[in-house]
C-alpha cells in the first residue's frame, strides 16, 4: 500500500467482483479515494490483460509450476515527482508503468519483463527521477537458491514506452551465500519516501537481500554499478533456516538505516557514513 498525498491511496488488492481465470492472479493495481475519510471509494483499478474471467486477451503465459507465483500486483508506488504514473511491480508480470492522469481510466504506458528466462516476482520499481533511470528489484520466495537468480536491475527509463536494463547491482555469488539456511537474493528496497523524515537519493540504492543482508550501491555511473557498503548480521539465536533474513530496509532524514529480520532477528538500526 502506498499513500502520500493525503487523497488517494494506491494499493495491491482483490475484490470480491473480481475473478481470475487463475487463482494465482487474484489481486490488481487499486486506487481509493479517501479524500472524505468517512467514504472510502474506488477510483479505479487496473489488471493485467488476459487474467480476469471475461477478458477479451488471451492469458499470459505462464512461469512454469515451480516458479509460477502469479500475474498480480505487488508494490504500488506513486510520487509526487509523477503525479500521473503509478510504478508497479506486477510480479511474474514484470515492471509496468501506468498512465494515472485520468484516475477513473489508467492506461498503460510500459511493461518489462525479464521472464522468462528469468524465474519472474518483480517486487519493486523505483524511478531516480533526476537520472531517468528505474532500479527494479525482484524478490528471491525459495529457499537455498532454488529461485536464483533474484537481482536489481538498473533500468534505462528515457524512454518509458521502452525501457532497457543496462546493469545489475553486483552481488556475491550464490556459491557464498545460496546454502547459508533460508533465501538468498533480491527483496525490498529503500523507496524513497517523498516525506520529510525520509533519507533520499538518485545515486544511492540500497536493498535487503535475505541472509546476503543489507547492502547499499553507489550508481552514479548506471552502466557499472559498485557496492558501497554492507551490513550482514550473523544468525540470530533459534533462527529457524540458521541464517539471518533481513526482509526490509528504511533510512531517516538522519542516515539512520532500520533493517529487520523476518522469521526471528528483530530490528537492526545502522549510521551510514556519507
Amino acid at each position: 500500500m502506498w499513500f502520500v498525498d493525503g487523497e488517494y491511496v494506491h494499493m495491491s488488492s482483490g475484490a470480491p467482483d473480481f475473478q481470475p481465470r487463475n487463482p494465482l492472479d487474484d489481486q490488481f493495481y487499486r486506487m481509493i479515494d479517501v479524500r472524505n475519510p468517512a467514504k472510502p471509494v474506488e477510483a479505479c483499478r487496473w489488471w493485467l490483460p488476459g487474467t480476469r474471467e471475461g477478458d477479451s486477451a488471451p492469458p499470459p503465459q505462464r512461469m512454469v509450476p515451480k516458479f509460477d507465483t502469479g500475474f498480480r500486483a505487488h508494490n504500488t508506488n506513486v510520487f509526487p515527482q509523477r503525479p500521473d504514473r503509478a510504478y508497479i511491480g506486477y510480479i511474474d508480470g514484470g515492471a509496468v508503468i501506468l498512465d494515472i492522469s485520468d484516475k477513473a481510466n489508467p492506461r498503460l504506458v510500459s511493461r518489462w519483463s525479464h521472464s522468462p528466462p528469468n524465474n519472474g516476482f518483480i517486487h519493486t520499481v523505483l524511478p531516480l527521477f533526476e537520472r531517468n533511470l528505474l532500479i527494479v528489484a525482484d524478490e528471491c520466495i525459495q529457499d537455498d537458491g532454488a529461485d536464483w537468480p533474484k537481482l536489481v536491475w538498473v533500468v534505462d527509463g528515457r524512454a518509458e514506452t521502452n525501457p532497457v536494463p543496462i546493469a545489475t547491482l553486483p552481488m556475491p555469488p550464490i556459491e557464498a551465500f545460496g546454502k547459508r539456511g533460508g533465501r538468498y537474493g533480491a527483496h525490498n528496497l529503500h523507496e524513497n519516501l517523498p516525506v520529510a523524515t525520509s533519507w533520499r537519493s538518485d545515486h544511492i540504492v540500497i536493498g535487503t537481500f535475505f541472509n546476503g543482508g543489507v547492502r547499499a550501491y553507489d550508481v552514479s555511473n548506471p552502466y557499472q554499478p559498485q557496492e558501497a557498503a554492507y551490513f550482514v548480521p550473523g544468525a540470530p539465536r533459534m533462527a529457524p533456516t540458521g541464517a539471518i533474513q533481513l526482509n526490509d530496509v528504511y533510512v531517516d532524514d538522519r542516515a539512520i538505516v532500520y533493517t529487520v529480520d523476518r522469521h526471528i532477528g528483530g530490528l537492526y538500526i545502522l549510521e551510514m557514513k556519507i
